[in-house]
């Protein structure tokens, strides 16, 4: 299983996967994995050629008042399930990476 933090990285990988013609399902978690993630990971593992499982807690699905730094991170069992399982990539940034200093969202109606 390879594991990467990088979301540039996570890109080029997923485009060279889908250039060799090759499949990809992701199952998006915020980690802390249990028997309902493995159930999925099981429902998505014969239906591609490549299993992508991501571990992101994120900090913008937490309210002022919800504890954002008491989420339970469990890297090290997420890492071993998703083994167990037949994931072979284990995405997992940092709000950094997904939020870069220079990120900007807005909608227009």
């Amino acid at each position: 299983m390879k594991i990467i933090h990088d979301s540039d990285e996570l890109q080029r990988t997923a485009l060279a996967l889908r250039a060799q013609g090759k499949t990809i399902a992701l199952v998006p978690t915020m980690g802390n994995l249990h028997a309902g993630h493995a159930s999925l990971m099981d429902e998505a593992r014969p239906r591609a050629d490549v299993l992508v499982v991501s571990v992101f807690v994120n900090p913008t699905q937490f309210g002022p008042n919800e504890d954002y730094e008491k989420y339970p991170r469990t890297f090290d069992d997420d890492c071993r399930v998703c083994a167990e399982h037949g994931v072979d990539i284990l995405f997992a940034p940092t709000p950094a990476t997904i939020y870069a200093p220079t990120f900007s969202t807005y909608v227009t109606e």
